[in-house]
């Protein structure tokens, strides 16, 4: 079997041990004689998969016993909304940085329902760097503050968190969560769809502390509201069954890799191999600054579109694929999540190594 380098920003590559593990599973998970695919949902068989993936999620990622975590369905987008009709509930404010295409539809949607103000920007910029902001930058009487921590479109990340006092901090974290250690104590909420680093598309994990819960806005529809799934266990209807079940297989994998440690380290050396090979080119270039740059997602052009359509696509028939860069930006893009073994960013450098003396 010949498998690709899939360099794709989501849904993205999962670990191999994970569909390993799932296709031996596929027909029959333990001696339940049937398909987790099948299993009804208020199951003994399946109470223990969302069980073990909550546990061993919370060992990951070291998350606190007075946050819940949620598995929901909808994606990043629908939490554009849960966030605001949730948390924008004492004064109806709330700050935005934003720093991409999502954190920009995140403050749109929030801003039909209070007081959504911008508090800074790279826009200026097309969104390559990240905004420098202060404790008194914010409204002490908003009732969160919202970042993209790392913007998968754009390849930067915030590296250090801006500082919102005693008011919380909101952060999408969907292109890198699971990528490195992170401290759960320094966020309010933060969520993730798993469509990145964790599973395929059709969850979205919620993390959020409990004193934020039970506050939605009077007209919140059911669904909508955190309460609604805490108080359910993340089954207040059917939820994406298999979705959670290979979530929680990569998780196993994650803590069988060593740990968030081990993960950030084996991502930072292979963001080193691509970085180092865009500062040295004399035919591709980075398009973030470099105190900003993602381990997750790299953006780099040539600065001709006919040649960077000429890349992508012999890219392609050397077996990188995804590689074409988003509209709003151009060139390239690689992202190179967990399951991104380092040997498929070597290969990668590689062919653009010799692309560039074919083509320079």
């Amino acid at each position: 079997m010949a498998r690709v380098y899939n360099f794709s920003a989501g849904p993205s590559m999962l670990p191999m041990d994970v569909l390993k593990t799932a296709a031996d599973e596929m027909f029959e998970y333990g001696d339940s004689g049937q398909s987790v695919m099948e299993m009804s949902h208020r199951s003994k068989e399946y109470q223990a998969i969302i069980d073990r993936a909550e546990a061993d999620l919370r060992e990951i990622m070291n998350i606190p016993d007075n946050y819940k975590v949620l598995f929901l369905q909808g994606g990043g987008s629908t939490q554009f909304a849960m966030v605001p009709l949730n948390l924008m509930n004492k004064n109806h404010k709330a700050d935005y940085i934003i720093t991409g295409q999502w954190a920009n539809k995140a403050y749109k949607e929030a801003a039909r329902y209070g007081n959504a103000r911008v508090v800074a920007s790279s826009a200026d910029k097309t969104y390559s760097y990240i905004p420098k902001t202060k404790r008194e930058d914010f409204d002490k009487d908003a009732d969160y503050v919202y970042i993209c921590m790392n913007n998968t479109i754009y390849g930067t990340k915030f590296h250090e968190l801006p500082d919102t006092g005693d008011i919380p901090l909101v952060a999408d974290i969907s292109s890198c969560a699971l990528s490195e250690p992170i401290d759960v104590t320094k966020f309010g909420l933060l969520y993730a769809g798993a469509q990145k680093n964790i599973a395929p598309a059709g969850v979205t994990i919620v993390i959020i502390r409990e004193d934020l819960i039970g506050n939605a806005m009077d007209f919140t529809p059911t669904m909508l509201d955190y309460k609604t799934h805490a108080d359910n266990g993340s089954m207040f209807n059917t939820p994406p069954c298999y979705c959670i079940y290979l979530a929680g297989l990569t998780f196993k994998w994650i803590k069988k890799m060593g740990g968030l440690e081990a993960i950030k380290a084996n991502n930072e050396k292979k963001a080193r191999i691509l970085y180092d090979f865009l500062d040295s080119s004399k035919l591709f270039k980075g398009t973030v600054v470099p105190e900003d740059r993602s381990l997750m997602n790299v953006p780099f052009v040539t600065g001709n579109e006919e040649l960077d359509a000429k890349f992508v696509a012999e890219a392609k028939a050397a077996g990188f694929v995804n590689l074409k860069g988003h509209r709003t930006v151009g060139g390239m893009r690689a992202s190179i999540y967990n399951a991104m073994p380092v040997e498929g960013v070597e290969k990668l450098v590689e062919f653009m190594r010799k692309f560039e003396e074919e083509n320079a």
